[in-house]
């Protein structure tokens, strides 16, 4: 006899996939010219048209703990081929957003960082952090917030000291380490339950040591974008990705090196512009406004591709990182060291919110979906 399963449509969830992108769902009718039209879909149970119609009636145990939405690259051949305009892309683009905000830890945070109306309290949360720290410092004699500057460098003049930064900075990076550690762990256990019952695995538990192998043998395909290389309709985003990821690796690499050379080596900034981790920054802040500014006309250019705030909220986050670290750079240069000062507070803003918000926000897809594709290799799933 067959399985017998219970469906308990949560009309909730649907409503939640249509606002975050997946307003067309409904226009499915199940002719599986998705599936076949993905080139990167597998052959046994093969995505999206079960994550279609999962959707259609609310299962969102089944879809949110699943890892088959993570495989999906969005690269808009099934939306481009589907005779219903339901645009499953976008659909599993929207589930895995909500994914993410149900994993991340507080929830109404996540829910925060995908709603519109809430970026000008989101961003005024590190100003008021950053002014309260240092006026908190202030009162206690260490001068490490300075409102009345006479120097002629950033550093010299004290505006913001880098330790003001680090004191600041520093926990918030380890408290999204947390966030995404106690995400994953049950993203995981979801996952393998979900694998369980589908019947893509037998394995009762997880193997830690098989998993880091898998995960190693994944992340070398993940770099080169093996999967974008092999869509047809939008090929092209492999490159403004690939800018994008290596932009982000490339400055964070050249951060610690820097607080290496702050708290570890005591070699004071600013640094020689012929020094190599400044050159990689400046090509990492570079990589970032062309990649961002690509994945702005790709997106505009696509009709066919519905575009959501949390996909402009990402693409602001990365042109203002970029534009405002160089623009920073080019004023200090300038002499222009006022107007170099508000910069350098906007750019650490931005800067805060990309550790704080990333794991809620679409960002925190390189995690989760680097975590599910070296799962599917662990499980044995192709």
């Amino acid at each position: 006899m067959s399985e017998t399963y219970l469906v308990e449509p949560d009309v909730g969830f649907i409503k939640e996939v249509a606002k975050l992108g997946g307003q067309d769902l409904k226009k499915c009718y199940q002719c599986a010219t998705c599936s076949v039209a993905c080139p990167i879909s597998p052959d046994t149970k093969p995505f999206p048209r079960k994550e279609m119609l999962a959707a259609s009636w609310g299962l969102k145990d089944r879809l949110v703990g699943n890892g088959d939405i993570w495989l999906c690259h969005n690269c808009g051949d099934c939306s481009t081929r589907c005779p219903r305009g339901a645009k499953p892309g976008d659909v599993l683009s929207a589930v895995r957003a909500y994914a993410v905000a149900e994993y991340a830890t507080p929830r109404a945070l996540g829910k925060a960082v995908n709603d519109p109306s809430k970026l000008l309290i989101l961003l005024a949360v590190p100003a008021v952090i950053f002014l309260v720290v240092g006026l908190l410092l202030k009162m206690v004699g260490i001068n490490w917030l300075n409102f009345a500057p006479t120097g002629t460098e950033l550093w010299q003049a004290d505006y913001i000291s880098n330790y003001l930064v680090d004191i600041i900075m520093v926990p918030t990076f380890f408290a999204a380490i947390a966030v995404f550690a106690l995400g994953l762990t049950r993203f995981l256990g979801d996952m393998h339950a979900n694998a369980l019952l589908e019947g893509k695995t037998d394995r009762k538990t997880i193997d830690p040591v098989g998993f880091i192998q898998a995960l190693i043998k994944t992340v070398p395909n993940i770099i080169k974008h093996n999967r974008f290389n092999e869509c047809s309709t939008n090929k092209s985003r492999a490159t403004a990705h690939m800018m994008v990821l290596f932009g982000f690796i490339g400055l964070f690499v050249v951060t610690g090196a820097f607080f290496a050379a702050e708290w570890v080596f005591h070699i004071e900034g600013p640094y020689s512009q012929i020094n190599p981790f400044k050159w990689l920054g400046n090509l990492g802040g570079i990589a970032l406004l062309i990649g961002g500014g690509l994945m702005i006309a790709s997106r505009l250019g696509q009709k066919d591709q519905a575009t959501s705030y949390k996909d402009w909220y990402l693409l602001g986050l990365v042109l203002m990182l970029g534009g405002t670290g160089l623009l920073t750079e080019m004023l200090r240069l300038g002499g222009m060291y006022g107007l170099m000062a508000v910069v350098y507070v906007l750019h650490l803003i931005f800067v805060w919110a990309l550790f704080a918000y990333t794991p809620f926000s679409k960002l925190a897809h390189l995690v989760y979906r680097t975590v599910a594709m070296a799962y599917m290799e662990y499980s044995g799933r192709k």
